[in-house]
């Protein structure tokens, strides 16, 4: 299994979603991701469990869940908290992104 770190720097977006299990916008945002993941080729979407995870969540300055980073090639090309709808996102990765 790929480190976080090497699916990142992949040349392939990825969009992050830093997120725990008690934080109720979270699960609101787990159907609107898969749908993104279902309707974009090209990108990638993982999960970061921040309170299993808190040293990334130190790294990357989440303070607020949920929190949605675009890495490609390891550079944060966009990052934004909170519940949005997936043409947004969307919207967000063809402008951010290179696909």
């Amino acid at each position: 299994m790929a480190s976080f770190n090497e699916i990142i720097n992949s040349g392939k977006p990825v969009l992050v979603d830093f997120y725990a299990d008690w934080c109720g916008p979270c699960k609101m945002m787990a159907p609107i991701l898969k749908q993104v993941a279902d309707n974009m080729d090209g990108i990638r979407v993982i999960k970061v469990d921040v309170d299993k995870n808190g040293e990334a969540a130190v790294r990357y300055g989440v303070r607020n869940v949920p929190t949605l980073m675009l890495f490609q090639n390891g550079k944060i090309k966009w990052q934004g908290a909170g519940v949005l709808q997936a043409d947004q996102i969307e919207q967000i990765i063809k402008t951010k992104s290179l696909i």
